[in-house]
């Protein structure tokens, strides 16, 4: 039988790595951003997001630079779709509705002709960003405690279930941590921003974070009364290589179709693939590699204080 558990001072010197290049894009962010750990979009700081439709093709350039002339300085621009559709994102600071209506007015005269019913703009005030913000992280600590009191009330006929529910939270955290360093490396490198969507990823991320850790647990839960006389750390190993299988099985095929999606997907929804897909890389290994191995570790360090108390 593969000793799968022994390896875990690897895995944990893996994760360890993992998470200090995550804080290293993180601080980098930081620093490059006005204090900003991830580029954050209108969503969160408010601001004007235009979607233009254009009857003719046109250049990026172009459109940047009718709204530097209106005193919108760093403009976002994208493409949206192929570049037959002729349409454009055009993320800016909050403009009024009279700026709004200049802007294309200039568009019209010194670019193409916009289609006023296939373009939108919307504006965000940054209070309701701040909102959104806050939310989003009572929405993470709501995840947090109820995944704690689950496993915990779940596993509660094994020994020491709250263990169970607190190195979940760990690898979750983990999780976490190693999905917002990429997207920080991402927003220096390609200058994604954190937005609604990005929120819609990272917490189905952490939805995602403790399913194949349950399914580990569950088949721990079992064996142990089935192999009593093995010690915890091979019943453990013995559950790790009977669900691993499985763990694999329904990743790939999630990966694949994400695999997919990035190659030949739009441009606005591949930054929500990509979080999605490197949540589920880094909740693989963090199920597997970081919360069973944690596990056992925690329960071999509390049975040698046992032994030592017993002696003394």
């Amino acid at each position: 039988m593969i000793n799968f558990v022994q390896q875990r001072h690897l895995f944990f010197t893996i994760a360890g790595v993992l998470i200090a290049l995550s804080l290293v894009a993180l601080v980098t962010s930081a620093v490059m951003f006005n204090g900003q750990f991830l580029r954050i979009s209108i969503d969160f700081k408010g601001g004007t997001l235009f979607v233009l439709h254009f009857d003719e093709t046109v250049e990026e350039t172009a459109i940047r630079a009718v709204f530097v002339d209106n005193g919108h300085t760093g403009p976002i621009v994208q493409r949206l779709g192929a570049a037959a559709d002729n349409t454009w994102q055009v993320r800016t600071r909050f403009a009024e509705t009279e700026e709004v209506q200049r802007i294309l007015d200039d568009l019209d005269a010194q670019v193409g002709h916009v289609n006023r019913t296939l373009s939108n703009w919307n504006t965000v005030e940054s209070t309701v960003g701040a909102e959104v913000a806050r939310y989003a992280a009572l929405a993470v600590l709501a995840a947090s405690i109820a995944v704690l009191g689950f496993i915990w009330f779940s596993f509660r006929r094994v020994p020491n279930p709250f263990r169970y529910g607190v190195v979940s939270i760990v690898a979750m955290l983990v999780n976490v941590v190693i999905t917002l360093g990429f997207y920080a490396l991402m927003g220096i490198l390609q200058g994604w921003e954190a937005d609604a969507l990005f929120l819609t990823a990272l917490l189905t991320v952490i939805g995602f974070s403790v399913q194949d850790v349950i399914v580990v647990f569950d088949r721990i839960r079992e064996n142990i009364p089935r192999h009593r006389g093995e010690s915890f750390e091979l019943i453990v190993n013995r559950s790790v290589l009977e669900t691993v299988h499985r763990s694999l099985a329904t990743q790939l095929n999630a990966m694949f179709v994400m695999v997919a999606i990035l190659l030949f997907g739009g441009a606005t929804i591949k930054p929500f693939i990509a979080v999605m897909l490197v949540g589920m890389l880094s909740e693989t290994f963090t199920s597997l590699c970081v919360a069973v191995p944690l596990l056992v570790a925690w329960e071999e360090r509390a049975h040698r204080h046992a032994l030592a108390r017993a002696a003394a």
